[in-house]
């Protein structure tokens, strides 16, 4: 039975994929900062494991990590998903307050995610696991007033590719998923119209939870010896290809 770790998996994105796992019969340790919310994934699930935990917090990353060791044995796939979209300002108006919490977040929280599972991939037996890390369309093309999150998303995306190649030796492989207006707390303002590169409003079409989640595990489930390096996933007619 593979083991995986979420990140972010109290709600949205990572709470359907904890949810989709563990119907795919993974056992599934599902992080995030909330453990009401994350007792509600786990509730009736015999082979999930609930620890809060804040990805910003290199001490309990670790410990979470080490948990999960401890009840499944190893770890086979971690999804660093967790993030945070600051508000929405030019550059002046962000205030470096909203700055720090978008890169700690989304950027360091995935290198101590991606370094905690590195570690334990590296010296379990068989060695070896596979790390995905969720991008964002906006590691491609930004959305007006979005300077934080674009760049922590085209940092992402660096960090995806030194892992390619660092894991090689030792069977750790990773890949990124770009996810272009799913239904989430984060994107559904965009249903009912988002500022354009053109200076317009428009609504977007926003696609639902599961098949965002159906993606990830099928980057997950890949056999030893194939990697996705980057899957994109979009509502369809979403203006990103010939965006503004």
């Amino acid at each position: 039975m593979p083991i995986a770790v979420i990140t972010g998996a109290s709600s949205g994105i990572g709470r359907a994929c904890g949810e989709r796992f563990l119907a795919a019969g993974w056992q599934v340790a599902l992080l995030a900062r909330r453990a009401a919310a994350l007792e509600e994934v786990a509730v009736g699930q015999a082979e999930a494991l609930a620890l809060p935990c804040d990805v910003t917090d290199a001490a309990a990353v670790a410990a979470a990590f080490k948990a999960t060791v401890a009840r499944f044995g190893r770890v086979d796939v971690v999804f660093a998903n967790a993030g945070v979209f600051p508000p929405a300002a030019t550059i002046d108006e962000i205030t470096p307050e909203d700055w720090r919490a978008a890169v700690e977040v989304n950027l360091t929280g995935m290198f101590l995610t991606a370094r905690a599972a590195f570690a334990q991939m590296r010296r379990q037996e068989p060695q070896g696991g596979r790390i995905i890390l969720n991008g964002s369309i906006a590691a491609h093309s930004p959305r007006p007033g979005s300077a934080a999150y674009t760049a922590t998303k085209h940092a992402v995306t660096g960090l995806t590719k030194t892992l390619m190649l660092d894991g090689r030796p030792f069977g750790i492989t990773c890949g990124q998923i770009d996810i272009g207006n799913a239904r989430t707390a984060l994107i559904e303002k965009v249903e009912h119209g988002a500022l354009q590169a053109d200076g317009t409003g428009r609504t977007e079409p926003l696609m639902e939870l599961p098949q965002v989640a159906e993606a990830v595990l099928h980057m997950a489930s890949q056999p030893k010896g194939t990697n996705i390096p980057f899957l994109t996933i979009t509502a369809s007619d979403m203006p990103w290809i010939g965006r503004g």
